[in-house]
């Protein structure tokens, strides 16, 4: 096996001839279908990642290029009533294990790591929690929220707090508004004003990305997989980032209520029980939707976290580290490990 950072143009050219695979679905034991996305290489190191809230799947879709030099396969997965995966009535955080559990069985992956980003550190957590030790590579939190619980509650902006309070004792009120903005947003998003701004924006980061490349040639800097020109055109490009940001609301806001709703009180365990070390978090210290205070709040009841702090980053501008970070949580060291035993 090639190893990592080292795919050759051939193999760029192969994975690029692929079907896409980020609308797949897994039917679990209790008939529900789970939906997920795979980036990077298929035969990479594995991580699921579990996306923020609201989201989807495709939220991990700017994962593929650098998972593919990294040797790594990202699995992102739908929660239940987002994207493609079955709404699930009474559902708890805690459920959330077992159906990562099953998915890794369908994809023969006896070993992995777990990353939540923003609103999907819960998620992580709980996997870190529930799955055993032997299962997991790794875990980590990439600008993940903290928990409601009393004590935290200083720390909380606003947003969340009237959003998970609303959510539990008005749910089909919020359902309704929500489905409503929705659609006004997504008309507002596909006027010619907002298009043609996209379009200039996209252009704008085809043009960095261009430069930033011609540097590291010119540096001698260039990894040897050097990326493919991207061919779609901007229309195309446009579609599917309106497609990513709109994903998690396919089947309506239901799904993103009831996770507002779960986030929002108990998560079903306590941080001083995670046994995991270590629990690996990142954080950008301008973060406005989760204050840095309201993450290590909940990061120092963990018997063993390692904090990461990104000086003058917000919530969105921390994926400027990601390609360092996936380093981090999944070192070239690791290897997928063998098949799963049917």
């Amino acid at each position: 096996m090639r190893p990592p950072g080292t795919l050759s143009s051939t193999g760029e050219a192969m994975l690029r001839a692929l079907p896409r695979r980020d609308s797949q679905t897994v039917t679990l034991p209790d008939g529900r279908k789970l939906g997920f996305a795979e980036y990077g290489h298929p035969e990479g190191r594995p991580l699921f990642f579990f996306h923020g809230f609201p989201g989807s799947r495709l939220e991990a879709a700017g994962t593929d290029k650098m998972a593919r030099r990294r040797w790594l396969r990202v699995i992102a997965v739908d929660r239940p009533g987002m994207g493609l995966s079955t709404f699930q009535p009474q559902r708890r955080i805690t459920d959330w294990p077992a159906d990562v559990a099953a998915l890794a069985r369908h994809l023969d992956l006896p070993r992995f790591a777990v990353m939540g980003g923003s609103g999907g550190a819960p998620y992580a957590l709980a996997c870190a929690h529930a799955l055993p030790r032997e299962r997991l590579t790794a875990v980590g939190v990439m600008a993940g929220m903290g928990t409601f619980e009393a004590s935290a509650k200083p720390l909380i902006p606003f947003g969340p707090r009237f959003l998970g309070v609303a959510s539990r004792h008005w749910p089909a009120m919020v359902r309704v508004v929500t489905d409503v903005i929705v659609g006004v947003v997504r008309w507002v998003m596909e006027t010619g004003f907002v298009t043609r701004r996209m379009d200039r924006w996209l252009e704008g980061v085809e043009r960095k990305e261009k430069e930033a490349a011609a540097a590291k040639a010119a540096a001698g800097d260039a990894p040897v997989d050097e990326e493919v020109e991207d061919k779609r055109t901007l229309a195309e490009r446009r579609e599917e980032l309106i497609h990513i940001g709109f994903e998690g609301f396919a089947q309506g806001a239901a799904g993103a209520v009831q996770e507002a709703q779960l986030t929002g009180q108990d998560w079903g365990f306590k941080m001083a029980d995670i046994t995991y070390n270590p629990i690996l978090f990142w954080h950008g210290t301008k973060d406005a939707n989760v204050p840095l205070a309201w993450a290590r709040h909940m990061a120092d009841q963990l018997p063993h976290a390692t904090f990461k702090e990104y000086e003058g980053e917000t919530h969105f501008t921390l994926v400027k580290h990601l390609d360092d970070i996936l380093v981090e949580i999944v070192p070239e060291e690791t290897t997928p490990g063998t098949k799963l035993e049917k």
